[in-house]
């Protein structure tokens, strides 16, 4: 394992290992004016929510490595301290990079990338129409630490797209193209293909992991995940139901295998249950895994 003391080495070499890691990150594209009026926009990555009542959302634009400079977005903020955070997703990727280009100050980069401005409710800055979910904020307080300024924001109003709005009248996580920041030039795209549920034990107290039998915790063919699903059910099939599997298809197959000699029953009980979890039929997985030799 690299060990490595952020001290000991030079700034940005320690951040090129903590935007390598720490990712994929979303991005704050955020729209800005100064006090005459002139329009900003910028993406920064160093951005996340951090709080529900109220609405917070935090993004920190650091400044310039080569001089130390403020960037415009802080500058403007100071002057008039609104911003709109608009989200970025992958049909509009290149342009939102384009406009990440070091301008003069008092550039508008909606022109500079070609996205187009809509006018916002509460807040003087403008909203980028092409995304798909857009936040007024006002700015509650600019921390500075060393080259970070850390912006923290109030959403005031939000607006999102109807094309990311499913039939219950909330966001539809796969209708969504959301792209994050890794190192580097490197981007992630969050589309239906590549985002997958994992089920959330709020309304119920699992098991754990430690209360799994030694036998199946310390099995070389179920992976770390498979015994995180295996620990969040609340009870183990009941004596009756797992010798009711046993008449199973499946049960019977195994079986065979292991009366013909083919293989060791625990490791076929173990890759059943592997492909099962795999599936997410966390039930059915303990039922093969409970099972006795015959």
């Amino acid at each position: 394992m690299l060990t490595l003391n952020p001290k000991e080495l030079d700034s940005r070499v320690f951040y090129s290992y903590l935007t390598g890691t720490i990712a994929p990150r979303p991005i704050a594209f955020a729209s800005t004016v100064d006090k005459l009026g002139n329009v900003n926009l910028s993406p920064f990555s160093f951005f996340n929510i951090m709080g529900i009542n109220p609405p917070i959302l935090v993004f920190s634009p650091n400044n310039r490595g080569r001089d130390g400079s403020k960037k415009d977005t802080i500058l403007n903020l100071e002057e008039v301290p609104e911003v709109v955070i608009n989200m970025v997703d992958y049909a509009m990727v290149q342009q939102m990079s384009l406009s990440s280009v070091e301008f003069p100050r008092g550039t508008n980069e909606f022109n500079k990338a070609g996205f187009r401005e809509e006018k916002s409710v509460f807040v003087t800055p403008p909203r980028v129409k092409e995304s798909k979910a857009q936040f007024e904020c006002k700015v509650l307080e600019i921390k500075q630490f060393g080259t970070m300024n850390l912006v923290i924001c109030e959403v005031i109003l939000a607006h999102f797209s109807s094309e990311i709005i499913g039939e219950n009248g909330k966001i539809d996580q796969q209708k969504t193209d959301w792209i994050a920041r890794m190192g580097g030039d490197w981007y992630v795209r969050a589309n239906e293909i590549s985002i997958f549920e994992v089920e959330k034990p709020i309304t119920k107290i699992g098991i754990g992991y430690d209360t799994i039998p030694a036998n199946i915790r310390l099995s070389k063919i179920l992976t770390g995940n498979h015994l995180g699903q295996l620990g969040n059910v609340e009870n183990l099939p009941t004596q009756t139901e797992i010798e009711a599997y046993r008449a199973t298809e499946t049960m019977k197959n195994i079986i065979e295998q292991v009366m013909f000699g083919c293989a060791f029953l625990e490791n076929l009980l173990h890759t059943e249950a592997a492909n099962l979890l795999n599936k997410n039929e966390v039930k059915e997985a303990w039922l093969v895994l409970l099972q006795k030799h015959p």
